[in-house]
């Protein structure tokens, strides 16, 4: 067949003050609902010292991440990861386009470009997004800052840069704008380069390196009642490496443009928003240090739409009435290879004009009920269509029939397996509800209980669905854990249905002194989409490099966990400025229902603490996080267990109006670790089979300084 390619602060510092430091973000916490709207008189303060990929933020907020490349780590939010997370970036949803999701949505921007952020796991509000289970991230680069002057002129910019030892990293961050009191037009852009980092022993953990750059122009205008933000996108990644897959990310060019729309009236507001985003993505080998041949690309697009108006019901109550339209393209074909009999003579069409649409209608009350109970609650409808075209494999298995019956054999199930699903239904349409009720009761001024419920659904993707290759080439080029495993769609998966209940209790003593969180959450999961082992496979034959064929099935599960914050203010003076300890403590656990086998990558126990003094120009911090051993492990997928370990970090910032420095060390004692979450390194595998599988090491020591200037 032909394969059409469609879409797509001034005190002397003492030296026990230089020698505490960690991280303190700068990003500001907005509504990601809201356009923000920020007028400057003279400098705008300096909040561009992040760089880099928007992980270091994030991990504040409770976000996990299963490792990946150098900027695509996939979130994980209270032991859910992938898709079951709504990540929104501008309140646009992009999708993953790619087998192994090596441009989720985070890749796409970076920390520098961020000026707000949140993060709501569990229950959160329906019109924070749909389509997820675990939760919402939305971070938000539009923020358009006017100035006094009718006459559009030069009003702000920055420039950051950074380096760290660990990795050879180099990054850079730059930003522009001209304003006048009607007119913004922003342009904001970045750049990272690292070589692969080295691991508390001093090894290097091959195929960690990467390259990209991110650009984005904004121009916004507005009067006294509405405001029009107009924003373009372009990233380009030449290259980046995955440790822990089988293959590498050897090009991603996107191109995005958003378009927001807010007017106010008496007693309403309207938000409208369009969203396009294309991208071309190309998979293969680019490093000596994980080498191979085999192609694979993909061509993909997002266009959506959201509408949002919001009505003032009295004082204390509104209503939020809104419509969402989503519609994902994508093309994934992996070109044969000229010579090759086993890839080729045909390309291997693994998702051929693959649609997923949605949508979706909500509505949502909230009111402040009376000076102390505050409520939220909605109800969202969407409907959801799946459907690929017909697909065909390498070659109908026939020229393979001289290679050996095995070869033959894989071979002649791909072209049977593709013929089977060329002749299934592959075309499937579900229509899902999400319910929530959020309520915050402020027991005393010091006090105050939070309780969500929530009923959420999300579909399975276009992967999950509709991998259809049978041998074990093809299926370990499907999946996003980055466990080695092969992975089989199943055009037959339900939605997966997430019922939730979640409390938080909070209290602050009465000068501020200290304060006191303590979450629970509970997660009962209907058709939770894991994996069901279909066959077992051995390509270096020794005892340590197993792996398995699973084929993705829907199984009840059950997830659960709890969480403490503790701030406590030790000590304020004028000499030594204010000190504070800070500390969290959070647990996690997950299983399947059936067989009561833990999930797959749910982090350990895990605690932080904090030692941090603001002393005039500058801000020192001490941390120590400890990750106890995972013990606990998911058998079908042969995730490995790793040991605790203890991480210090030192860093202190110092800001002198519009310049910031800084110097840290993470991981001062250069302490050897395995990730938990990290999957195995297939490019080490490949470089010495002899030692087998082994869990992807965390990074050493690095000696990391950044400077950012805003002018």
């Amino acid at each position: 067949m032909n394969h059409k390619k469609n879409i797509q602060s001034t005190y002397l510092l003492s030296p026990l003050a230089l020698l505490i430091s960690g991280f303190l973000s700068p990003t500001v916490l907005a509504d990601d609902n809201d356009l923000e709207v920020i007028e400057v008189h003279g400098h705008a303060q300096n909040k561009h010292l992040s760089l880099g990929s928007s992980e270091s933020l994030l991990s504040n907020l409770g976000v996990d991440f299963s490792a990946a490349g150098g900027v695509s780590n996939l979130p994980i939010l209270n032991g859910l990861m992938g898709d079951r997370v709504k990540v929104l970036v501008d309140g646009a949803d992009v999708t993953a386009a790619c087998a192994n999701h090596m441009n989720p949505p985070l890749s796409y921007i970076s920390a520098n470009q961020i000026t707000s952020y949140k993060v709501v796991a569990g229950v959160s509000p329906i019109s924070a997004g749909g389509d997820n289970i675990a939760g919402v991230i939305s971070v938000n680069s539009i923020s358009p800052q006017y100035g006094e002057s009718s006459d559009l002129a030069w009003h702000s910019g920055y420039v950051s840069a950074k380096y760290s030892s660990i990795d050879n990293g180099r990054k850079l961050g730059v930003g522009a704008r001209l304003a006048s009191d009607t007119f913004s037009f922003n342009y904001q852009g970045s750049f990272s380069d690292a070589d692969s980092y080295e691991n508390g022993n001093g090894d290097v953990v091959l195929d960690t390196l990467y390259r990209a750059q991110n650009h984005s122009l904004t121009a916004a205008m507005r009067d006294d009642k509405q405001q029009l933000v107009i924003k373009l996108t372009h990233q380009k990644i030449p290259y980046q490496g995955f440790a822990n897959q089988y293959m590498d990310m050897t090009d991603n060019t996107s191109y995005g443009a958003i378009a927001q729309y807010k007017r106010s009236f008496e007693n309403s507001e309207f938000e409208g928003q369009v969203n396009w985003h294309s991208v071309k993505h190309e998979m293969g080998f680019f490093s000596k240090e994980k080498t191979g041949m085999m192609p694979m690309e993909t061509d993909s697009q997002d266009i959506s739409t959201q509408l949002k108006w919001h009505i003032t019901l009295d004082k204390n109550s509104s209503l939020l009435l809104g419509q969402e339209y989503y519609n994902y393209r994508i093309d994934d074909w992996w070109p044969a290879i000229e010579g090759s009999t086993m890839m080729g003579p045909n390309d291997y069409v693994n998702i051929n004009n693959g649609k997923r649409e949605r949508i979706a209608l909500f509505a949502e009350y909230e009111s402040q009920i009376n000076k102390k109970l505050w409520l939220n609650t909605g109800v969202r409808v969407e409907r959801v269509n799946t459907q690929v075209d017909e697909v065909q494999a390498y070659n109908d298995g026939m020229s393979m029939m001289d290679m050996g019956n095995m070869s033959s054999m894989s071979t002649a199930n791909n072209a049977m397996a593709a013929n089977d699903f060329n002749n299934a239904d592959r075309n499937k349409t579900d229509t899902i509800v999400d319910v929530n009720l959020l309520a915050n009761y402020q027991i005393t001024l010091y006090d105050e209980l939070q309780l969500g419920l929530a009923r959420k659904n999300r579909a399975p993707n276009l992967y999950e669905r509709y991998s259809w290759g049978v041998s074990n080439m093809a299926t370990t080029m499907i999946g996003w854990y980055g466990d080695a495993n092969g992975y089989i769609g199943n055009p037959e998966l339900d939605v997966e249905t997430a019922n939730t209940i979640s409390a938080t209790y909070s209290k602050t003593a009465k000068d501020d002194a200290w304060r006191v969180s303590a979450n629970v959450w509970y997660t009962d999961v209907n058709d939770y989409i894991d994996a069901n082992i279909v066959r077992s496979f051995n390509s270096y034959g020794l005892a340590n490099t197993s792996r398995n064929i699973l084929q993705f099935s829907n199984v009840d599960a059950t997830l659960y966990g709890a969480k403490i914050d503790v701030s406590k203010s030790l000590y304020q003076s004028k000499s030594f400025g204010e000190w504070v300890l800070t500390a969290n403590v959070t647990s996690t656990r997950g299983k399947r229902d059936d067989t009561n086998q833990p999930l797959y990558q749910i982090k350990p126990l895990h605690t932080k603490l904090t030692l941090s003094q603001q002393i005039g120009l500058f801000e020192n911090a001490l941390s120590w996080e400890w990750v106890d051993t995972k013990s606990r492990v998911d058998f079908n997928r042969l995730e490995s267990q790793t040991h605790s370990y203890n991480l210090v970090n030192l860093s202190s910032k110092a800001t002198f109006n519009t310049l910031t420095l800084s110097a840290e060390v993470t991981n001062l004692f250069d302490e050897f670790y395995e990730l938990p979450l990290g999957g195995v390194s297939i490019a080490a595998l490949k470089q010495d089979s002899s030692t087998g599988f082994t869990q992807l090491a965390g990074q050493g020591r690095s000696f990391n300084i950044s400077a950012s200037y805003a002018f």
